[in-house]
């Protein structure tokens, strides 16, 4: 089916928009939860729940989110949740006590739920060989974080975190009327109406989940989103305890780091396309294991014994070695978020709602568990780079993991494959019919 130039590219950026929105609201407690930490007197841990609980209720909908759209069509589908979402957050300026603030950031979080959509509903708009640079398009609203760190303290120093909530909340309400307004269906949905054909059922979207490919896929976003995401939540009262910086300023930071996290998921989706993911993520991987290995190093003191006594130093990631290692890990992480997703349509054409549910919300639980953990972690054991110690293990698991499985796919299923063939699953994909 020939898709016509200007309904892919509406398709393509009124999804990114949107999505962007979405973004912006699905992190706002990375913001309003440090005045909330204060107000309510919260420990580390505390405050960590609270900042990835909307980040749970994102990512466990997302698979019945991507199925809804594979069945009912991305246009419905995301006009609902953008106005679900917006009329949650406005209802959360009126919790009082811990549990209601839990409860809200649940309500809140169905924003997130936002991406398995997208990716459903833009990748039918456009040929298997642009689906990377238009995914990785689609994925840069990831740039919402960075609004939301640049803008909410902002205006949450001048009217309080309650005014926050409330124009996020209108925002995305006014952002939903305008997609379902000036969007169409996708062709897919459009040619199955005209000839009448019934949704693919439930069951038969859900049965690619049984390949351990899958779940190999899932790994990676765990770390290239969830990790992602976590530190974007994180960042903000990382810098405040670790190096004393007041919100505004570690705001601005947390918006650097987010912003090249997120404009340059474009870069890793066209470099999928050129050049192939799985090179794409070899490199995203492998410098991440150096990044969180040099970021995990604490702030240590030692003294030597000299020749005329002894001699005290420091070694420690000051701020300005931190900021830079910080942008390289986002930058890189922003090319296998791309990377990750250009796989799922190649392998899994007609069951992307589905399989990229289930990616996004293995990804999409990084960002809920992860902060919870840097906040236990932080209070168990008592060092700041503790949550870059927890990273490096994760990263360094999922180098391995697929660096073994390529290897052994290659040898056994197709020996003849030169070593650096680029994603050689495909064959074995096309040989089991998927």
């Amino acid at each position: 089916m020939q898709h016509t130039t200007a309904g892919q590219q509406r398709a393509l950026w009124s999804s990114t928009f949107a999505f962007t929105v979405c973004f912006a609201v699905w992190t706002i407690f990375s913001i309003i939860g440090i005045q909330i930490k204060k107000d309510l007197g919260l420990n580390d841990t505390q405050f960590g729940l609270l900042v990835a609980t909307p980040i749970l209720t994102g990512s466990l909908i997302r698979m019945f989110l991507g199925i809804w759209t594979e069945q009912y069509g991305g246009r419905i589908v995301f006009s609902l949740v953008m106005m679900s979402g917006a009329v949650a957050t406005w209802l959360l300026t009126y919790a009082t006590t811990y549990p209601q603030f839990l409860m809200a950031a649940l309500a809140v979080g169905i924003a997130g739920g936002s991406f398995a959509v997208g990716i459903a509903y833009v990748s039918k708009w456009f040929p298997a060989e642009k689906q990377g640079t238009a995914l990785g398009i689609f994925g840069a609203g990831n740039i919402g974080s960075a609004v939301t760190k640049l803008i909410a303290p902002m205006v949450m120093v001048a009217y309080g975190w309650h005014a926050v909530a409330k124009i996020w909340a209108v925002g995305l309400a006014i952002t939903a009327v305008l997609f379902f307004l000036f969007t169409k269906d996708d062709p897919g949905l459009a040619k199955r109406r005209a000839e009448g054909v019934k949704p693919v059922p439930f069951a038969e979207q859900m049965r690619p989940l049984k390949n351990l490919q899958v779940w190999r896929f899932s790994l990676y976003y765990f770390f290239v989103f969830g990790a992602f995401v976590a530190l974007a939540l994180w960042l903000p009262r990382y810098l405040t305890g670790a190096y004393g910086l007041d919100v505004k300023t570690a705001g601005l930071i947390a918006a650097c780091y987010s912003i090249p996290a997120s404009l340059f998921r474009v870069v890793g989706g066209w470099m999928s396309d050129k050049i192939g993911a799985r090179r794409v993520m070899y490199w995203t991987l492998s410098v991440s294991v150096i990044c969180t290995f040099l970021l995990s190093y604490p702030s240590t003191s030692y003294v030597v014994d000299g020749i005329k006594g002894p001699i005290p130093f420091t070694l420690a990631v000051g701020i300005v070695p931190f900021m830079v290692l910080v942008f390289v890990l986002g930058f890189f992480m922003s090319l296998g978020k791309a990377a990750v997703y250009k796989h799922i349509p190649v392998y899994y054409p007609n069951n992307v709602g589905a399989v990229g549910g289930v990616v996004g919300m293995i990804g999409g639980l990084g960002g809920f568990i992860l902060p919870i953990t840097f906040g236990a972690m932080n209070d168990m054991i008592g060092v700041w780079t503790s949550c870059f110690m927890l990273l490096f293990v994760l990263v360094l698991t999922a180098l391995i993991w697929m660096h073994f499985a390529i290897r052994r796919m290659d040898m056994a299923k197709h020996p003849q494959i030169e070593r650096d063939t680029d994603l050689p699953e495909i064959m074995a994909a096309a040989e089991q019919g998927r």
